[in-house]
């Protein structure tokens, strides 16, 4: 039987969490003979325990730190500060699993430098399966470390092909090595259970508009309000809920206080279940400085809601086709915002049928089945 852990240490509520509980499960669910199992570095994977119970996941608790109860730990320095921390607690302790375990694939996620040290220093059987989401920024370090890990990670995946094509561009890997894998974002029977949920009453209004997004400087919230701002210097009818948690929370929070926007933005926090707001939407907004594409995108489209999105890199204009699937304006530019949200208004229903029925079937590349599809490539 076939051993496939997951490493992927996370400091917050990202993305990445969901992918990796689903492309696990994936592997679970489509083939019993595959022992699959998610290690968790800081605590971090503890309260997902009944989960990975539920779907015949296993755990593999290296025990060598606990910021359970710290968690989330946003801000540059803290989070840059407890990245170098779990690197250094689980150098040890995450080589002596592999070599006991010896897993098959070691698929890594976040703080991948440290299982591709191990390799490189102690010539590990396990074969790395790099996850690179959206084109992290490429400084002189990270390209030479990648260079010499190089021969050492079995195979790239990446979560859009314009994030492969740019890759192999960099020529830092071999090409066959890189490919395209979805992220298992659409876990059908799950979503249609949770956008059931009632929500408060205050979301029943007109003209609701929703971004969902950790607050962060990616994320680019202030752009939305400002926007926002402006539309209701004219017109008091738009209204937007910002769904998310993160370091940028209050100085957000003091520019629509500042911009007397306390009755049309609102800042509604992390929620576990977005669903729901989605389903109420007139549309979800994604102001993101990059993205690959993003799982907020990908969820609206398979819920039939509209998106407005900004075309960065490394998603948005090819989940959206260039437009065609939704509404793209150009990247931090709040006339351009102002006119595709213009144009969503004015456009026709049958036109808007058209795109929401392109964007639901580009969501559907995004299951967990067509998820696991392409890994058992991978892993056969």
């Amino acid at each position: 039987m076939k051993k496939v852990f997951y490493w992927s240490p996370h400091l917050s509520n990202v993305a990445t969490i969901k992918n990796v509980v689903n492309s696990a499960y994936s592997l679970k669910k489509y083939n019993s003979n595959l022992q699959v199992s998610i290690i968790d570095a800081i605590g971090e994977w503890a309260k997902f325990k009944n989960v990975f119970k539920e779907r015949k996941i296993g755990y593999q608790n290296l025990k060598s730190l606990d910021l359970s109860l710290k968690l989330p730990i946003t801000g540059y320095f803290n989070s840059r500060f407890f990245s170098v921390l779990i690197f250094l607690k689980n150098f040890f302790p995450l080589k002596t699993l592999l070599n006991k375990e010896k897993p098959d694939y070691l698929i890594v996620h976040l703080i991948t430098s440290l299982p591709l040290l191990l390799a490189i220093i102690f010539n590990l059987k396990t074969k790395i399966i790099l996850r690179i989401s959206g084109l992290p920024k490429l400084h002189y370090i990270r390209k030479l470390f990648w260079r010499i890990a190089s021969k050492k990670i079995y195979y790239i995946t990446c979560a859009s092909d314009e994030t492969k094509n740019d890759l192999i561009k960099l020529n830092i890997f071999e090409k066959e090595k890189i490919i395209t894998l979805h992220d298992p974002i659409i876990f059908i029977s799950e979503i249609i259970k949770l956008k059931k949920e009632k929500i408060s009453k205050f979301m029943e209004k007109e003209n609701i508009f929703v971004s969902i997004g950790r607050l962060t400087n990616q994320k680019n919230h202030l752009l939305l309000i400002k926007m926002f701002s402006q539309l209701n210097e004219k017109d008091n009818k738009y209204f937007l809920y910002i769904i998310g948690d993160g370091e940028n929370k209050d100085s957000l929070n003091k520019e629509i206080i500042k911009l007397n926007l306390s009755k049309y933005v609102f800042l509604l926090g992390y929620k576990e279940n977005v669903f729901p707001y989605i389903k109420s939407a007139n549309a979800v907004l994604s102001s993101s400085l990059w993205e690959d594409p993003g799982a907020a995108m990908i969820e609206s489209a398979f819920c039939n809601t509209l998106i407005i999105s900004s075309d960065c890199k490394s998603g948005p204009k090819e989940f959206l086709n260039n437009g065609k699937a939704g509404y793209l304006f150009e990247n931090n530019d709040i006339n351009s915002l102002k006119n595709s949200f213009q144009n969503f208004l004015n456009e026709s229903l049958e036109t808007k049928k058209e795109k929401k029925l392109l964007a639901k079937k580009n969501s559907k590349k995004y299951t967990i089945f067509n998820h696991y599809l392409t890994l058992k490539k991978i892993i056969n």
